[in-house]
């Protein structure tokens, strides 16, 4: 499944707005059980992230269901 511009925009807006604060984004952002990455929610599409430093890692992007694998 290929996300579409507006998606993707989404998707990045998303990412900037957790970045600028974590409490914003709350009710969308959850830890990865038997992970140490957290994965926010934007629609139908899952962010892996890693937050553990002073950088917000984006390790994956991938539609629900399909990025957990």
């Amino acid at each position: 499944m290929a996300w579409s511009p507006p998606d993707a925009q989404r998707i990045q807006r998303k990412i900037a707005i957790y970045a600028e604060d974590p409490v914003a984004q709350r009710n969308n952002v959850k830890a990865l059980v038997g992970s140490e990455y957290i994965r926010l929610r934007v629609g139908e599409w899952r962010v892996i992230m890693d937050d553990r430093g002073t950088v917000l890692l984006v390790l994956k992007i991938g539609a629900r269901g399909d990025v957990y694998r």
